[in-house]
Formats: C-alpha cells, structure tokens, sequence
C-alpha cells in the first residue's frame, strides 16, 4: 500500500502529463510513440496508477517537449497547490 502523500506525487504528475499532453495536442498513443513506452502505461500514468522510471520520465518530457527539470518543477507546483500550501 502506498503512502498518501507518495498517491499524492501520483497523483500531480499524473494531472500535469496530462495536462502537458493536452497542450501539445497529442494523443496518448502518439506520447507513448515518441517516448518508447506502451500505450496503456501512458494511460496508467494519467490516472495515476504506475509512475515513470527516471528514464522514462526524461524520456517523457522530451516527447512533451519539455525540459525534465520543468516537468518535475510543474508537478511540484501542482502538489503544492493540490495540497494547499501554494
């Protein structure tokens, strides 16, 4: 059993690769195309229910065309905020 605040992480970045996907105008099947992952653990991160290796991550935000460091910087936006301390 996970921690709550571990679901928490979950969920956040799964609300931001989302929303990150979203923008980019991208189906989950294109995201997981460019990241070299399968389609259904696109969608598994998206209703936060797996999470990403390090590696995939990176990957994942260069298929977003993003910069790791801001993918990770927006999801800790998002917890802060989700949590009430932003």
């Amino acid at each position: 059993m996970r921690k709550a605040q571990d679901v928490d992480v979950l969920k956040a970045a799964a609300a931001e690769i989302k929303s990150c996907r979203a923008r980019a105008q991208i189906s989950q099947e294109e995201l997981a195309h460019r990241a070299d992952v399968h389609r259904s653990f696109v969608a598994r991160l998206e209703v936060a229910e797996t999470q990403p290796s390090l590696a995939v991550l990176f990957r994942i935000a260069d298929a977003l065309g993003v910069a790791p460091a801001e993918l990770v910087k927006s999801i800790a936006g998002r917890l802060k905020h989700e949590r009430g301390d932003g």
